[in-house]
């Protein structure tokens, strides 16, 4: 199987939308397809050896619309974009003035202005000319609404504007021709034609600010993509060369100077510099590099000339991952928006019915052809699915892409919508809640000297990568305490560690758990590990053969903000927990410290899954805070896995929203801007099923008994050329979001 992007150009709604899945799902070998209205694109399963990318894209053609490839050219992209919307301006500005002077011209003897009399005479004829121009302008309701009847057999909003329109139009051609064959039971006054004209000209205004509304809504994208250069300068055989970026190669070494930005993921290799991540990472502040440090492709080099080894080219630079992640995640469907793409299915055939009842209701009651064909119009007209295919869409698009200019990738719509449902936030305690980087505080002896207790627990902690190792060698190093070589050495998971000194003895460093299960009585320091484990230190109980020799504390720098982050989302009405190896006093210690209420503590790596299960099965929505690595079960069982601090790894991490920056503010932001988007999905669709709900039964005539009215079909117009717009317009107000925190 493999997967494509298709660009769709020429979809006027949401029901086209659902006429291209159903033909690409008719070509044999396409395993799924989906086509986002909002976005204008297609994501296709299917299989290669059966078919090509042309075939796919042939097939819309045969839809009735225009596929290309985006990775093809993406100045190619933005110049049919922007070409769409300069050919609806042009025609919408056209079709203005033909129907204001049709407007003029019709209207103009009822409002008492003086005509020519050849207007006069050829009154039939200019309207019907200055009709078919603006008819003109927007042929491609027709086409495309007539053509997918025909191929499709599916019928869609341009099927409705097309019956609409035509109708009008159709019904005063037909008074014309009576007109000039001298039929006295037609006159002027039943001509319709500024009704097609006007609709017409308001539907394409309509469609004109949703394609200009559309185009912000992808602005994140777009600010992505131009943080890619263009070029960048290499060494090659001893010499500085300008090359296209597209031609680096891993190894290269690549010279950047003051204010350029950084072409590819490198490491830095010769110099220095500060450099300003903000538009990746969303770090304000501007970090320091040197030798070996990493830097990332579209950062840009403050001051300072360094040169770096280029460790990832092309798709594989984090600015790459993060485009392709957020592109991925503005494609998605939320799960909210289901029951509109269910309404949207049956609309057009809903609608079609509902303005042919009123039409033969209207006559059967005795009001005559033209009230029916009013009532038939209006109820075409006023109907907008496009507003329910813009509701969720759009507002996922502005929602990630905001969400992507401070750091955060949410990496579909079904995590926006789930991390507003949280009720539970499960927070990993080392690396997450602190630093990671634990220091020794105490060593204490109890047989011997503290020099022996911290050579044994460092020698023994050094092969093992666990993250007190550094602790323990460091502390060992600044003290000039040598280490001795283990044998045997074997890691217990959640326990601690076994090792041999060169004397055959068996050394052991751990917690109560491990010293339990070899018999080593740890009574003589009780009162140690109470009064340590209080101050919330980690213990490490020290035994030599069968006896217990110390034991080493340490304590883990909290994160800065850490409460403050505590404070804010409890005050965001979440239930916060923190998960933890160290035992009950040390991890209530920390908790209690910065305002967390309940701990799991003394729980194994494999254990945290099980501990998140529970919770879930007791009905809780689950979000998990892990470092993205070692948390990887846990964060892929969670309702909502968070992973922080995942630097420029981003594609690889299990987490459902992935947190570049190592700030825990971000977990605050992503939950209240994932609440705020819902927000505004909701209130879409709110407006979107209220609208039509509302309007097409007034377009039918439903209140015309009651108090007279009847809806005119271009006020039908104007209500559904703006209602698409509205909803689009809402979902922009998103970029307004400040984080408050």
């Amino acid at each position: 199987m493999e997967k494509v992007v298709l660009n769709i150009s020429g979809m006027h709604c949401v029901s086209c939308a659902s006429n291209i899945e159903a033909a690409l799902k008719r070509l044999p070998g396409v395993f799924s397809a989906r086509v986002n209205f909002a976005t204008e694109k297609a994501y296709i399963e299917f299989e290669p050896q059966k078919l090509k990318p042309a075939d796919l894209i042939a097939a819309v053609g045969k839809a009735g619309y225009k596929a290309f490839l985006p990775e093809l050219s993406l100045d190619r992209e933005k110049e049919v974009r922007d070409r769409e919307v300069r050919g609806l301006k042009r025609k919408f500005i056209v079709s203005i003035i033909l129907s204001a002077i049709l407007m003029c011209i019709s209207m103009g003897p009822c409002a008492g202005l003086g005509m020519h009399k050849i207007i006069m005479d050829n009154m039939a004829l200019i309207q019907l000319l200055l009709a078919s121009g603006v008819l003109i302008c927007g042929y491609q309701f027709f086409a495309r609404g007539i053509f997918s009847l025909v191929r499709v057999h599916r019928a869609n909003m341009d099927t409705l504007v097309a019956i609409g329109v035509g109708s009008a139009f159709l019904y005063s051609l037909f008074v014309s021709i009576n007109i000039w064959l001298g039929n006295k039971a037609f006159g002027m006054s039943n001509l319709y034609y500024e009704v097609a004209a006007f609709l017409l000209t308001f539907i394409l205004l309509g469609k004109y600010l949703e394609a200009l509304t559309k185009r912000k809504t992808s602005q994140s994208i777009k600010r992505l993509l131009n943080l890619r250069p263009k070029t960048a300068v290499v060494v090659r055989q001893g010499q500085e060369i300008e090359i296209p970026v597209e031609e680096l190669f891993v190894g290269d070494i690549v010279v950047v100077k003051p204010g350029q930005r950084i072409p590819v993921d490198g490491k830095i290799t010769e110099g220095y510099s500060s450099v300003d991540e903000s538009m990746i990472t969303g770090e304000s502040i501007p970090v320091e590099k040197t030798l070996n440090d990493k830097v990332i492709g579209g950062s840009i080099n403050k001051y300072g000339t360094f040169k770096f080894k280029a460790t990832k080219v092309g798709k594989d630079t984090a600015l790459a991952q993060i485009i392709k992640l957020v592109e991925d995640a503005q494609g998605s469907k939320a799960p909210i928006q289901e029951l509109a793409d269910k309404v949207a299915a049956i609309f057009v055939p809903a609608v079609l019915i509902i303005a042919f009842a009123s039409f033969f209701i209207w006559i059967l009651l005795g009001k005559g052809f033209v009230f029916g064909l009013t009532t038939f119009i209006a109820v075409l007209i006023i109907a907008c699915p496009c507003s329910l295919g813009l509701a969720t869409p759009t507002a996922v698009m502005v929602g990630t892409g905001k969400a992507a200019e401070n750091g955060i990738i949410i990496k579909n719509a079904a995590s926006l919508q789930i991390a507003a449902e949280i009720d539970k936030i499960i927070f990993d305690k080392t690396g997450t809640l602190t630093e990671g980087k634990p220091k020794l505080t105490d060593i204490v002896s109890y047989a011997g000297n503290e020099e022996e207790v911290l050579m044994l627990v460092a020698s023994l902690e050094k092969p093992s990568g666990h993250v007190l190792s550094d602790a323990m060698v460091g502390a060992a190093k600044e003290r000039g305490v040598s280490l001795k070589p283990m044998q045997q050495f074997e890691t217990i998971s959640g326990q601690g560690v076994v090792g041999k000194i060169e004397e055959g003895i068996t050394i052991l460093a751990g917690n109560r758990r491990l010293m339990q299960e070899m018999a080593i009585d740890i009574k003589i320091a009780a009162g140690d590990l109470d009064r340590l484990e209080k101050q919330g230190k980690t213990i490490t109980l020290v035994a030599k053969g069968n006896q217990l020799v110390g034991l080493a504390a340490v304590r883990d720098t909290l994160k800065e903000f850490s409460k403050t982050l505590i404070d804010k989302l409890k005050g965001m009405g979440k239930d916060v927990v923190m998960i933890t190896g160290d035992n009950k006093r040390t991890a209530a210690a920390i908790a209690k410290e910065i305002g967390i209420g309940k701990v799991l503590s003394e729980v194994l790596p494999k254990d945290k899954l099980d501990e998140i299960k529970k919770l879930q099965n007791e009905g809780f929505k689950v979000a998990f805070v892990g470092d993205g690595i070692n948390d990887a079960p846990a964060l892929s069982q969670a309702d909502l896995g968070i992973a922080i601090g995942s630097g420029t790894d981003v594609a690889i991490e299990s987490g459902d929203i992935i947190l570049i920056k190592d700030d825990l503010a971000d977990v605050a932001m992503a939950i209240d801007l994932s609440g705020y988007a819902m927000r505004k999905i909701r209130q879409n669709l709110f407006w979107a099923f209220f609208y039509n709900i509302i309007g097409i039964p007034i377009a039918a005539g439903i209140l015309y008994p009651f108090n007279g009215l009847l809806l005119n079909p271009m006020v039908a117009g104007a209500a559904m050329a703006f209602s698409s717009v509205s909803v689009v317009s809402n979902s922009l107000l998103m970029n307004r979001y400040k984080p408050k925190m």
